[in-house]
């Protein structure tokens, strides 16, 4: 299965991190040396995905000047001796990634995001979206890679799934499986952030998803869901049959909180091979205060 389309909403403004995110958006907030936003773009990059659609707001214009070519830093940065830095901002993406903006405007919810890209999706396309809030740490085949095999196995669109604990399943989306086969859920059901006692499951939709161009048919802008938003879950189980959950191989850092954000820096900074050993050694001695 090819899929070369990836789309990103982050038109929010990230008021949980505010002041830093007054003039930064929140998707360019670093972890360790690199912005929430390029992990996402490099992890679409490797199922060869080339067009990167950003549903964003006129006042994050930072984010498509991250992934414009800087040729004067380039140039410095060759002069300087320093090839290592100068190739870490090149091609960002790949060699043929294309970066296209959409304003979303006023923010009316995911499933609203997610529609502004309808014009840019091809009949009978499968296309990925990621919130790159979700940053996903994964051995070996990335979380997308995973459910692009599933895509391809099952000839349905896929969300990604993670089983949530009981006392925060309320700030999720929650499937109704109906049977599973190993990590595979088939739906017969979403909920759009349930209470605890009304929960179906506790698998929870996270910021992974795997769409069909039919998707857009389903997303009702007309007629808002829970808390007055157009929810992508309501789009979702309105054509639930055509859908599978699989709960992917990875950890998920929850950067859209700071205590994610924080445990984020922590577990990249202990696999960055210039800063474990400092960075190891210096959560000992906190560890031992």
């Amino acid at each position: 299965m090819n899929i070369k389309k990836a789309v990103f909403p982050v038109a929010g403004f990230g008021t949980r991190f505010l002041p830093a995110t007054k003039a930064t958006p929140k998707e360019l907030l670093p972890i360790v040396d690199k912005p929430l936003i390029q992990y996402a773009v490099e992890e679409a990059a490797k199922i060869g995905v080339e067009e990167f659609i950003f549903i964003t707001h006129h006042a994050k214009s930072a984010i498509d000047k991250h992934f414009k070519h800087n040729e004067n830093l380039y140039e410095t940065l060759i002069k300087q001796g320093k090839q290592d830095l100068a190739d870490s901002i090149k091609d960002i993406g790949g060699a043929n990634a294309k970066f296209l903006s959409v304003d979303q405007g006023e923010p009316k919810g995911l499933g609203h995001a997610i529609g502004c890209a309808n014009d840019l999706i091809e009949e009978g396309e499968f296309f990925a979206v990621i919130l790159a809030d979700d940053l996903i740490f994964s051995e070996g085949s990335n979380v997308l890679e995973q459910m692009r095999d599933q895509a391809e196995k099952y000839n349905k669109q896929v969300l990604a799934l993670e089983k949530i604990p009981k006392k925060d399943i309320s700030k999720f989306g929650v499937v109704n499986p109906n049977s599973t086969d190993g990590r595979i859920s088939h739906l017969s059901g979403i909920v759009e952030k349930p209470s605890a006692a009304d929960a179906p499951s506790n698998l929870a939709v996270v910021g992974r998803y795997i769409f069909k161009k039919d998707i857009f048919s389903h997303i009702d802008n007309d007629n808002a869901g829970k808390n007055g938003e157009i929810q992508i879950t309501d789009a979702i189980m309105s054509n639930i049959e055509d859908f599978v959950g699989y709960e992917f191989h990875g950890e998920r850092f929850d950067c859209g909180s700071k205590i994610g954000y924080l445990k984020a820096n922590i577990a990249y900074g202990l696999q960055n091979h210039e800063l474990k050993d400092e960075l190891s050694s210096y959560l000992g001695d906190i560890k031992n205060l």
